[in-house]
């Protein structure tokens, strides 16, 4: 695989700059690389603890060169998890919809922004996700803290206040390549440190 960017302590680059580089090194890997992390990335996902007694997992389906979603996905409805995936919202909030397998899903172009593949039935409200156990989140990088570096959209910010301010304390679980496990990111105070990150080498807990 590629190097990861540099270490966001050397000069502390904004948020902005570390997104381009992140995600200039995810693009840049190879389609094998992307496929073997999937498969792997799911295998570790499921060893751990709190997903194995989670009765709903809130997750999201990955796009692109995103560490892959799919396959634990599968696995988690196979053994009778409830799968809750987000409906991104003109605001950018979330709605929730559930994953009833690959054929319940449908792609989403949204003005302005990235098509996503999203749950195309019944939408169950932004509230849905009080209901998680575990709250798989999609992230560019995470720090040896567990502060979680993101997109930039603000949506699971969102999803992240809202379970707070509910009294809902799920376990906070980030997908990512090796390379994206840094020493140091960025933090604004609205930040929320994650639980554990999986990446193809194993699961670090904060």
């Amino acid at each position: 695989m590629s190097p990861h960017p540099r270490d966001a302590r050397d000069a502390e680059p904004d948020k902005r700059t570390l997104r381009r580089e992140f995600l200039l090194v995810r693009n840049a890997l190879p389609e094998d690389d992307v496929q073997e992390a999937r498969t792997v990335l799911a295998r570790r996902a499921l060893d751990l603890a709190e997903l194995a007694a989670a009765g709903t997992v809130a997750a999201y389906v990955s796009v692109g060169s995103e560490p892959g979603t799919g396959a634990l996905l599968d696995a988690l409805r196979a053994r009778g998890t409830r799968v809750l995936l987000p409906v991104l919202l003109p605001d950018n909030d979330l709605d929730w919809g559930a994953y009833d397998g690959a054929g319940s899903l449908v792609e989403v172009r949204h003005p302005g922004k990235m098509t996503l593949t999203e749950p195309g039935g019944a939408r169950l409200g932004r509230d849905a996700v009080l209901a998680a156990d575990v709250v798989l989140l999609p992230g560019l990088a995470v720090d040896a803290r567990g502060m979680r570096l993101g997109r930039g959209g603000g949506s699971y910010d969102r999803v992240l206040a809202r379970l707070e301010a509910a009294g809902a304390h799920p376990a906070l679980v980030v997908l990512l390549y090796d390379s994206e496990v840094v020493a140091h990111l960025p933090h604004e105070a609205h930040d929320k440190a994650v639980h554990a990150v999986v990446t193809p080498s194993g699961v670090r807990r904060f």
